[in-house]
């Protein structure tokens, strides 16, 4: 089984980003074959300083290595390294319907939100299905919000399909409902765009401050609480097992447990949690020749694994003659 998946170096990681996306995929390491890649192509329809972009997406390697991917397990790249996405890309754009693009979400509530419009980002989901289909992925971790986009690639893909013959593996999505919407500090979904986050590698003080700012109600100390309201229980839960889960509910359903209480020990599990993830990010940004070697190698795996797509896409479309 192939998984596949991708993250935007676009800004600093947080809480939902690793629960939501990065954690699973450093999991299927174990027994699934896996691709994940650093999708710089995509973080240009909002990144537009080059400096910004080269060193985020560095950095964005260094976090995956860092939190546990192993290059020698998986095949782990950086986007633009395989400017044959680029191509496919060009020959799905022409069994795009402009209708299907249309109504996808994501570019409309960007538009809605003040985001200039513009072909990358109108043309997000043809990149994105170039991605999946390129290496014949079989399922396709996103969130609720990325669900839509994964159906765009179904929809080309069967569409290619009937037209040249059985080229392409038809994706599924998965969504993991236990930790698809990580909440921010405003009980909104976790985002960079909405200042909600609760960032990794970062000071301690900093860190608690975020922290300390997760909404919750004016329920006196004394009295029970109830954890399936409260933005700090579900922030905490993705940090413990289901005893710990249980224990956790038990304090705030007893009353005499006040709010800043619970904050404080969060605050401490994230810390403790992501330290051993720290100090080794901090030795690979060291070593940048090091890390653009593993990512080089990387990119060799992948372009190995999405060449024999590559040649049918071709010979099929005429491109090769």
């Amino acid at each position: 089984m192939r998984i596949l998946s991708g993250i935007q170096p676009s800004g600093s990681l947080h809480l939902g980003n690793y629960f939501g996306m990065m954690k699973k995929m450093i999991e299927y390491q174990e027994n699934e074959d896996l691709f994940c890649f650093i999708a710089n192509y995509h973080a240009m329809t909002s990144v537009a300083d080059g400096k910004v972009l080269a060193r985020g997406t560095l950095e964005a390697a260094a976090n995956f290595l860092a939190l546990g991917m192993d290059p020698e397990r998986s095949t782990f790249w950086v986007q633009s390294d395989l400017p044959e996405v680029q191509e496919l890309t060009w020959a799905l754009s022409n069994f795009t319907p402009m209708g299907l693009l249309e109504r996808c979400h994501s570019y409309k509530d960007k538009v809605a939100k003040g985001i200039a419009a513009n072909h990358g980002l109108f043309a997000y989901p043809v990149l994105m299905t170039a991605d999946i289909l390129l290496f014949q992925s079989d399922r396709v971790p996103v969130g609720k919000d990325q669900k839509q986009h994964v159906e765009v690639a179904r929809d080309i893909a069967i569409k290619f399909n009937n037209h040249y013959g059985e080229i392409f593996t038809i994706p599924e999505a998965e969504i993991d409902d236990e930790v698809a919407t990580v909440p921010g500090v405003d009980g909104q979904k976790m985002s960079k765009s909405y200042g909600n986050t609760i960032d990794l590698f970062q000071e301690e003080k900093a860190l608690r401050k975020q922290i300390m700012r997760i909404v919750t109600d004016s329920t006196p100390v004394e009295e029970p609480k109830d954890p399936d309201r409260c933005n700090v229980f579900q922030i905490y839960r993705l940090f413990l097992d289901k005893e710990q889960q249980q224990a956790l509910r038990r304090r705030y359903e007893a009353g005499g447990m006040g709010y800043g209480e619970v904050k404080q020990e969060l605050f401490e599990t994230v810390r403790d949690f992501f330290a051993p993830f720290t100090q080794r990010r901090q030795e690979l940004l060291a070593d940048l020749d090091g890390l653009r070697a593993i990512l080089a190698r990387g990119a060799e795996k992948a372009r190995e694994a999405g060449a024999p797509t590559l040649r049918k896409v071709r010979k099929k479309t005429g491109l090769a003659y």
